[in-house]
């Protein structure tokens, strides 16, 4: 079997778990501060949190940024869930706006959206490619928004001269360490801000809102061992072999990329010429670190079949994303299909196609021929 993504472990990573099970601590100990240090150095951001997932990373960046209830929150419908249910955590409204050629967010259709109740705008770097980040700061500078980039995808992603996640044009970046992503701690997220308000803030919010500095304290005379609940927070913390595993992996991240780029670069030049595929290729202002590679098909019907013969044949491809507002939860809330035309279509002809770094050579020549036989 061929899965579309799978993480690669080798012995230097299982070794610095093992190391840490061998530690006096194994969650709240030194291993979190120096995974959050080196995705900084990695990135350029100024500060980084590490907490227990991508969908905490980005429920905690709509707390730090006070979003409230019936406030909205503006995204893409062609993503993971979590990017939308943040604001349903936070008894806000997830707001779609449509995507363009690559899968992105339309940056040219988000004003229209806007109303008064508008908090946070989440662009999607979909499979890896970069929004324009640009004019997304000129519309929230304008309107006076918060801008969450959701990186998940995007560990190693450029756009411009900036590395995405150095927050240079946005409040907050988050990046999931799934196992299927660049890096993995298993489970696991960060969130990344050149901002020390924010910064601190969201320290306290994974851990329950309790604060332990004295001199933070509302009670002026603490008794010994006094700690404070100052807000509700969550127990949203990561382990220190969890983070032990993700520096490791960190390690290799430049590798990871340049595999990912030469399997996705292989499949661009087997299927330049077939009539039936449409490429997503990034442009002059992207780098992209293939999260995923995804190509397009003629209609929905043929993407079915493609789908079902490919996995007769032992190839499980997947398709990213079945628009959020699709799924039933989000039926019940009244949100009816329709309301983003150019991502249904998007997704009806969308798949998949394994990538990741220990994908062989004739892994990806079986895949290629696979597809090339089925329109043949």
């Amino acid at each position: 079997m061929i899965p579309y993504g799978k993480q690669t472990i080798d012995e230097e990573d299982i070794k610095s778990v093992l190391d840490v099970l061998k530690e006096d601590f194994l969650t709240t100990g030194p291993k979190i501060a120096e995974f959050e240090q080196r995705v900084c150095d990695f990135i350029g951001c100024k500060y980084a949190v590490a907490v227990s997932s991508g969908t905490a990373a980005l429920h905690l960046a709509c707390l730090a940024s006070g979003l409230k209830k019936d406030e909205e929150l503006i995204t893409t419908p062609i993503t993971f869930a979590a990017s939308a249910n943040c604001a349903l955590y936070c008894n806000a409204k997830p707001v779609f706006v449509d995507i363009n050629k690559q899968g992105l967010i339309d940056e040219d259709k988000i004003e229209e959206k806007i109303t008064k109740k508008t908090k946070i705008i989440i662009p999607v770097h979909y499979t890896g490619l970069s929004c324009d980040l640009e004019k997304l700061k000129k519309i929230t500078d304008k309107q006076g928004l918060v801008l969450i980039e959701d990186a998940s995808h995007a560990l190693g992603a450029k756009y411009k001269d900036s590395k995405i996640g150095d927050c240079k044009y946005s409040d907050m970046s988050i990046f999931s360490f799934h196992p299927v992503k660049h890096i993995t701690t298993g489970e696991g997220g960060m969130i990344t801000t050149n901002s020390k308000e924010i910064y601190e803030r969201l320290k306290v919010l994974r851990n329950h809102g309790i604060v332990n500095n004295s001199e933070n304290f509302i009670n002026k005379n603490p008794e010994p061992g006094h700690y404070e609940m100052q807000f509700l927070g969550y127990n949203y913390r990561i382990t220190d072999f969890q983070c032990a595993l993700g520096i490791s992996q960190l390690n290799k991240i430049n590798e990871f990329i340049l595999k990912r780029r030469e399997i996705a670069e292989k499949y661009n030049q087997a299927f330049e010429k077939n009539r039936d595929i449409e490429i997503i290729k990034e442009n002059k202002e992207q780098f992209n670190p293939y999260h995923l590679y995804v190509i397009k098909l003629k209609d929905k019907e043929i993407r079915l079949k493609l789908f079902n013969y490919l996995k007769e044949k032992g190839i499980y491809c997947q398709v990213h994303y079945i628009p959020v507002y699709f799924h039933p939860y989000y039926q019940k809330l009244g949100y009816k299909k329709g309301i983003c035309p150019k991502a249904e279509e998007f997704y009806e002809k969308i798949i998949s196609l394994p990538i990741y770094p220990r994908l062989s050579e004739s892994e990806q020549d079986y895949v290629i021929k696979t597809i090339s036989d089925f329109f043949n």
